[in-house]
């Protein structure tokens, strides 16, 4: 702040800055713990091969395991590649779409 302006206020003139206005919290508490799943839907583009290095990159899964949810994805059309609280799951649902795969965070009910 300037020797002017601390001046100013010092005085008494009032400051041309607003207060910050608080947003609320539009998630609910229990929203946010309810179990998510990143779901990963079958595409005909991807090669098996690449999805499976997606697997492993992202999830730090083993070849074996991500060559199964690879299969599972190819045979049944999706996969659920993991399930937890909301945030993390949707930091793995934008790091597949970095990939170009076909991910959604779907609530467990």
């Amino acid at each position: 702040m300037s020797a002017v302006n601390a001046g100013q206020l010092e005085k008494g003139s009032t400051s041309t800055v607003e207060a910050p206005i608080k947003e609320k919290e539009t998630r609910g508490e229990e929203e946010l713990d309810v179990p998510w799943q990143v779901v990963v839907h079958n595409d005909p583009v991807n090669l098996m091969t690449y999805v499976t290095m997606v697997f492993q990159r992202v999830f730090g899964y083993p070849r074996e395991k991500a060559e199964r949810h690879m299969l599972e994805v190819h045979q049944k059309g999706r996969s659920i590649l993991w399930s937890g609280v909301r945030e993390p799951a949707e930091f793995y649902v934008q790091q597949l779409h970095g990939y170009l795969l076909l991910a959604t965070l779907e609530k467990v009910v």
